[in-house]
């Protein structure tokens, strides 16, 4: 891709989009990403919402100021702040915030049903912002992929019942997340996948650190060991290291194709939350894990369509 393509608004990529193995370095994020709402489901149990969607922020952004000062990154430029700020609301304060919030009265398994979409609300994202056209297969993929994780996860929770609050603050957190993944991993292209992540984090650091003082005087934190240390893997691998290599996948791309590897994700999920939090782990749960993982596998393997910019490229 040409330095004054549409996609790269004149700067170099970091990432080129034809490098191999983006969907390895997705899974990998992908991996890492399973946890998050079994160990914030364990960490509200002592800790406050508020203090759990901030202070996991605060811990990320210390990291990645460490890192950015010792490799000497230089900083971004121009309209590269406005997008960073896109994606520091989407995926530093949004999804950690209401997900948050929504797991202090919802289940984990709960939680893993309505993130299910977030794979069909990136590839959407995707296509709106970086033009890219998938064909009908894989939207055909997608969708029964989405249906089948949401069936399987649904059947673990004993079904959505009537929308609530939490339902609400759940969809709310895919929507955020959505477009913070596809602006970062456009973003990861010009920049390079961890150095999104962590002007994101430097970028929110004041309304994080404010918000961890706030609840912190509210209401002091006093949880258990374990509580606190469900919290630092958020900081440290939900919200810092697992996007190292997400945004990278997602750079590589086609976006729209390596999202769908995230529907692998509620059925991590609850696995891990049947082993952290004693739910059992049945023979439907097995089938319904291959079922999801055999249409994500499907949805990948669909060939993408070039975006006009590609071709013009």
């Amino acid at each position: 891709m040409r330095d004054k393509s549409s996609a790269t608004s004149h700067f170099r990529p970091v990432i080129s989009s034809r490098q191999p193995n983006g969907l390895w370095w997705s899974l990998l994020g992908v991996a890492a990403f399973s946890f998050t709402v079994p160990f914030t489901k364990v960490a509200v149990a002592g800790l406050s919402p508020l203090f759990i969607g901030s202070a996991r922020a605060v811990m990320a952004a210390i990291l990645a100021v460490l890192a950015l000062a010792l490799t000497r990154q230089r900083l971004p430029r121009g309209g590269q702040w406005t997008r960073l700020a896109v994606v520091a609301g989407g995926i530093v304060v949004g999804f950690p915030l209401l997900t948050s919030f929504a797991l202090t009265t919802a289940p984990a398994t709960h939680g893993a049903v309505v993130i299910a979409l977030l794979p069909a609300a990136t590839a959407t994202a995707a296509v709106l912002r970086a033009r890219e056209r998938p064909p009908a297969g894989f939207w055909v993929a997608s969708a029964i992929g989405a249906l089948a994780a949401i069936v399987f996860a649904s059947a673990q929770s004993g079904g959505f019942g009537q929308l609530g609050w939490a339902d609400l603050l759940l969809l709310g957190a895919v929507v955020a997340a959505a477009i913070g993944y596809a602006e970062g991993g456009l973003l990861a292209r010009e920049l390079g996948a961890w150095q999104t992540v962590s002007w994101a984090l430097v970028l929110a650091s004041p309304l994080m650190v404010f918000l961890t003082a706030l609840s912190a005087g509210q209401q002091p934190p006093s949880g258990t060991p374990v509580q606190w240390a469900a919290l630092a893997y958020l900081g440290v691998v939900s919200m810092f290291l697992g996007f190292f290599a997400w945004y990278r996948g997602l750079a590589i791309g086609p976006m729209a194709q390596v999202s769908q590897i995230q529907l692998i994700q509620p059925v991590l999920s609850i696995c891990w939350a049947g082993l952290l939090l004693g739910e059992t782990l049945t023979w439907p749960t097995i089938f319904g894990g291959l079922a999801v993982i055999l249409c994500a596998g499907i949805a990948v393997r669909v060939r993408q369509i070039p975006p006009p910019a590609a071709q013009l490229a």
